[in-house]
């Protein structure tokens, strides 16, 4: 075998190693994460970290992967019950398609900017994935459980938006949102550190 070849196998093995952890990873907090809890309402999710740092390591797709996964695990849990009482399809298209699109456009925002500032790349794609997340849940609750917010948003004489921020947003976005911004330079830094020594290669180069 060519010293290239054992270069690339080497690399290929590196990347499934860390995307495996990373996988695991996001399958844990996804299913522990509503057990840490701020408040009565608010609950830290710490799930959209390894999704950010896996889309700023491998690229869009590797992102999307991590977000499924974290979409797949919220079936398993408790809080799954509530939205599929409501409606099936619509959870599973909702959940399914906030966490990939997430990742995949994190992804894509670090690489549009990592050649001007990996930090820079980093910081825009922290903040793109809890942005996109909340944003696609907000429209999935509108096209899905639209019946169920306006029903309940009556009760609470709220406008359907209000009723959406203040009981299914709450304060979780705003954590979700603070706490990849003050991470985003620590993942930069293990990004930068790992190119160094060559241990990340582009999808284009058959990762």
């Amino acid at each position: 075998m060519s010293q290239t070849n054992q270069t690339q196998l080497k690399a290929k093995i590196q990347k499934l190693s860390i995307m495996a952890i990373l996988t695991a990873l996001v399958a844990v907090l996804s299913y522990f994460g509503g057990f840490i809890k701020i408040g009565a309402l608010a609950s830290v999710s710490l799930t959209l970290i390894p999704v950010v740092f896996g889309s700023a390591l491998y690229g869009p797709f590797a992102g999307a992967w991590l977000g499924a996964v974290s979409g797949a695990v919220f079936f398993t849990t408790a809080d799954a019950v509530f939205w599929f009482s409501m409606s099936l399809p619509g959870t599973v298209i909702t959940v399914m398609v906030k966490g990939m699109m997430a990742g995949y456009l994190a992804g894509l925002a670090y690489r549009l900017l990592q050649k001007a500032n990996r930090y820079l790349a980093v910081l825009v794609s922290a903040v793109v994935c809890p942005v996109v997340n909340t944003g696609i849940f907000l429209l999935g609750c509108v096209l899905f459980f639209s019946d169920y917010v306006k029903t309940s948003s009556a009760d609470q004489g709220m406008s359907m938006l209000g009723f959406m921020i203040v009981f299914f947003v709450g304060l979780n976005f705003v954590f979700e949102l603070l706490i990849n911004i003050i991470v985003s330079p620590a993942i930069a830094r293990i990004v930068a550190i790992l190119n160094k020594n060559g241990l990340i290669r582009s999808e284009k180069e058959g990762l």
